[in-house]
């Protein structure tokens, strides 16, 4: 079975918007999807890149098509989404909390919960308090999560892991890798399936 290597962070919208169709794409294509935790953030200092949010602030209409172009996926795919009012929000604990998960076994669970309360039905996940109490809505022990967040091999693996998407190619998310071949974007996933199929 191939493998589609799934950079992400939950502070991307695009991100989630990949998450939501990735399950079909696997079920079409035979695939296994890997996700894999990294820091946006740490891969924007790593690569001098810096959020369309910000890159985009000042151009006209180039943020307003981005926008629609978001519109359009979220229609052709029936997904549920708000727009985060706290965006951007710091994912830093909550990426090293992915690890700590993938690292459990639970990882699936813990991604939808969070993207869930991240871009369905939005909260201020970076606030402390909030974060504790959507971790225990999620059926999470708030209190061993966050203790195994702060460990300091979680924190060497979120950086392990950003790093090493760095090294691969990788600029920003959503990003994928087949072995050494890399698509960067949601709009990129039905390149990704032409390309499955051609190996068919």
């Amino acid at each position: 079975m191939m493998t589609i290597d799934f950079i992400f962070d939950v502070g991307s919208p695009n991100a989630y918007l990949c998450h939501k169709v990735l399950a079909s794409l696997a079920a079409r294509t035979g695939t296994h999807i890997n996700y894999i935790p990294c820091l946006l953030g740490g891969i924007f200092k790593a690569t001098g890149n810096q959020s369309p949010y910000i890159a985009q602030a000042g151009i006209k209409n180039k943020p307003a098509y981005e926008m629609l172009e978001m519109e359009r996926f979220i229609d052709r795919h029936g997904i549920p989404f708000q727009m985060n009012p706290y965006f951007p929000v710091n994912t830093l604990q909550l990426m090293r909390a992915a690890v700590v998960a993938e690292q459990e076994g639970w990882l699936p669970a813990y991604v939808d919960g969070i993207f869930h309360y991240m871009w369905e039905a939005p909260r201020p996940l970076g606030e402390a308090q909030v974060l504790r109490q959507t971790y225990a809505d999620l059926g999470f022990d708030s209190d061993a999560l966050l203790a195994r967040s702060a460990e300091p091999a979680i924190k060497q693996q979120l950086q392990a892991n950003t790093q090493a998407a760095v090294d691969r190619g990788a600029f920003g998310v959503p990003t994928f890798f087949i072995g050494t071949a890399m698509w960067f974007g949601k709009e990129r996933l039905r390149d990704i399936e032409d390309y499955l199929s051609d190996r068919d």
